[in-house]
């Protein structure tokens, strides 16, 4: 490893849950990223422990000089990519209403932007669908994400969804693929709109199971015949795409 490379680090900034087995997950998926850097995880909220700044702070304790920090986050539409950009001091200011502070450090920050439609995730979607489907022309896929009711984060999730829609309909060839998002709340009146004889495949784009994978989207489509895919973690390619992003940053690090 390069001199440069020792002095770097990687802080994981995930957005938290009351839900033990949803802190499992994530803690387990970081487990298995092997960068050769000190990776520390931080959350935005349900836990005082793991903040933001003290994820910097312990970096900063170990010696870290440059910082890469990766958003566990399905899409760049979320708001609080915007959060964090301005907590990080990435972005000077965030038209979204935060209680984050920008937090004060000498490192360097690399930011990262989320998994959006990385190949590594494409493949881990491709697989969950996989692990479903038996004739796709005679069934029907719908894509559920959280979306975002926000002017500018809600094109980007139109936007991203819109290209794992174009991605599985070439990988798979269902009957129909279409989405819903839980913000603007369309998922029941766009999975109604699949109500005939064809197999219904839920496909829910979300980090782990929690709350909205339990509670929220099992409510919206109560009545209504599918099956629904696996969330994303657990999967090795959430692991091989932090990997991914790390790799990355210090390639760009060694050019300079």
């Amino acid at each position: 490893m390069s001199g440069s490379n020792n002095k770097a680090g990687v802080l994981l900034i995930a957005h938290g849950s009351s839900n033990p087995q949803w802190e499992k997950d994530i803690e387990y998926a970081v487990s298995k990223v092997n960068t050769g850097l000190p990776v520390v995880l931080s959350c935005l909220e349900f836990t005082e422990e793991k903040t933001i700044e003290k994820g910097i702070r312990e970096l900063e304790q170990r010696g870290i000089e440059t910082i890469i920090s990766i958003p566990l986050f399905i899409s760049s539409g979320s708001t609080h990519i915007d959060e964090i950009k301005y907590a990080l001091g990435v972005k000077a200011e965030t038209p979204v209403s935060t209680d984050l502070k920008p937090v004060q450090t000498h490192c360097r920050i690399i930011w990262r932007e989320p998994m959006d439609d990385h190949p590594l995730i494409l493949d881990m979607i491709s697989e969950r669908i996989g692990a479903l489907t038996s004739e796709p022309g005679t069934e029907t896929l719908l894509i559920v994400g959280h979306g975002s009711d926000e002017p500018g984060f809600k094109q980007k999730w139109d936007s991203f969804l819109e290209e794992i829609k174009m991605t599985m309909d070439k990988r798979f060839s269902f009957h129909k693929t279409v989405y819903g998002t839980l913000h603007p709340d369309n998922l029941r009146q766009v999975a109604e709109s699949l109500a005939d004889d064809k197999k219904m495949l839920v496909l829910p784009l979300f980090l782990c199971e929690g709350y909205f994978t339990k509670k929220v989207i099992p409510r919206k489509l109560e009545g209504l015949a599918y099956t629904c895919a696996d969330t994303y973690l657990p999967h090795p390619n959430v692991s091989r795409w932090i990997e991914d992003q790390a790799a990355e940053a210090l390639a760009a690090l060694n050019t300079e």
